[in-house]
């Protein structure tokens, strides 16, 4: 079995490294092409996300009603062949960015159209591995489930560190380059994965169960009632939303998931917002690529703390722990940013705050994790998980939305202030899913019960201090 999760772990490198190269590279080859305008980066950027958030539930009945290894394939050729294409439609849209004419526009929507397919593909990607395949290889063992959460959660924030370090420096030397060499990696990669998948799907029979039967036929419609056959598949995909939303919504695991959702709505991240802002504070590239890293090794840390965390006190106590932890840290950023217009002085609070919250972030969201995957039947990942990313993704849009409404950098405190509040809501939501499931949020230590006949309090033996989830 160890050789089982080492090949899962490959192939899962080279899906986060493709998603997260592709990610950061796309939108910098196109700030590249039109440098006086966000306006391509933004529609870019936009038609991306708003595709995961209409069509998540589509991607949830997929991974829950196909074989596994046929989502997984689908999902890898998907990602790759888009992000292939659209290198070769970058480098067109390069060589035509002096005249002006429809052709640069239509490049532009294709790119868009491709966006949508690219990131429809990683988000199928990440729901069958991370929600499912991982749960199934753990095999019932909570230690391996939250060890494989784990690193597959470092690998993904490693990734993140280092594959946008490695394009932006090989498109600093040359954007043709750039392009080619994530074409060449989306390519190359596509053999390597497919081939690893197939021998983890083959070394793991319970990975091999066959899809739930469906009802319905299967008839093709002729030509005479195809708009009856189009008005009917409109009604059923609503109705299957309204069922996805409805089981989402109603589920045990409801609380901790939207409470997880609830922190992509945020601009204190070192993502694009919040860089933008620093650099109008004067802040030299070189600086502020130095403390996006260290922003980033702090987010690796959550992977080592939080199993830690979870193993002394289990996942339910370590979520309100962590996220704590972050509301703590975002609280301390924001009123610095309220207090002062952050000077350069102002900045060394505000950020080793925001960097340090980045822990408790990816601590709960391993926590979170855990719970979703132990509380979810193996029927229902698919869906549960697609909705959960189609919050996700919303929020996200909510967040690129506080900057374009507060886009001057004088104004930033207000997305801040926005961003620290929807932690809040997180806190208060994920403190009455532990008020649920423990009966009180705080634990009364045992020295504070009274003795038998009402005089003085216990004191504590050796063996009284032991943690439980009770």
């Amino acid at each position: 079995m160890t050789s089982t999760k080492r090949k899962l772990y490959v192939s899962h490198s080279l899906a986060a490294w493709n998603s997260r190269m592709f990610e950061f590279g796309a939108v910098l080859f196109l700030s590249t092409i039109y440098p006086n305008t966000l306006l391509p980066a933004s529609v870019y950027a936009l038609a991306r996300s708003l595709a995961a958030v209409l069509l998540s539930t589509w991607l949830g009945k997929i991974v829950d009603t196909k074989s596994r290894i046929s989502v997984v394939r689908i999902s890898i050729v998907g990602q790759r062949v888009s992000v292939i294409v659209s290198c070769g439609l970058i480098y067109l849209l390069d060589r035509l960015r002096g005249p002006a004419g429809l052709t640069p526009w239509l490049l532009l929507a294709i790119l868009s159209l491709l966006a949508c397919v690219e990131k429809l593909s990683a988000t199928m990607n990440t729901i069958a591995i991370e929600r499912d395949w991982v749960v199934v290889v753990a095999a019932g063992s909570t230690e391996d489930l939250r060890a494989m959460n784990s690193t597959m959660r470092r690998i993904d924030l490693t990734c993140k560190l280092v594959a946008p370090l490695l394009i932006a420096f090989i498109h600093g030397w040359s954007p043709k380059i750039g392009y080619l060499a994530t074409f060449a990696i989306a390519l190359l990669s596509v053999p390597t994965e497919y081939l690893l998948i197939a021998r983890v799907h083959r070394a793991c029979p319970a990975l091999q169960r066959l899809p739930p039967s469906t009802t319905g036929s299967s008839g093709s419609p002729s030509s005479s009632k195809l708009l009856s056959h189009l008005s009917s598949w409109l009604s059923t995909a609503l109705s299957s939303t309204t069922s996805d939303l409805h089981y989402y919504t109603t589920h045990r695991a409801f609380l901790p998931s939207v409470s997880l959702a609830l922190l992509y709505l945020t601009v204190l991240s070192f993502g694009g917002q919040m860089i933008n802002y620093l650099v109008s504070r004067t802040l030299a590239s070189l600086t502020i690529g130095l403390l996006r890293t260290t922003s980033a090794l702090f987010e690796i840390s959550a992977t080592f703390i939080a199993p830690l965390l979870m193993s002394r006190i289990g996942p339910v106590r370590s979520g309100i722990w962590l996220l704590n932890w972050q509301l703590f840290c975002l609280a301390i950023a924001t009123a610095t940013m309220w207090v002062q217009d952050l000077a350069i002085g102002g900045l060394w609070l505000f950020l080793p705050a925001v960097m340090l919250s980045r822990a408790g972030l990816w601590g709960f969201d391993l926590s979170a994790q855990v719970l979703i995957q132990e509380e979810v039947e193996a029927e229902g990942r698919g869906r549960f998980s697609a909705i959960e990313a189609g919050f996700q993704n919303l929020f996200e849009m909510l967040a690129f939305a506080t900057t374009i409404i507060w886009a001057r950098p004088e104004e930033f405190k207000v997305p801040a202030l926005i961003s620290a509040g929807s932690t809040a809501g997180a806190a208060v939501l994920y403190a009455l899913y532990v008020r649920r499931e423990r009966g009180h949020l705080f634990h009364r230590s045992k020295c504070f019960d009274k003795r038998g006949g009402g005089q003085g309090y216990n004191r504590l033996g050796r063996g009284d201090y032991e943690l439980s989830e009770a």
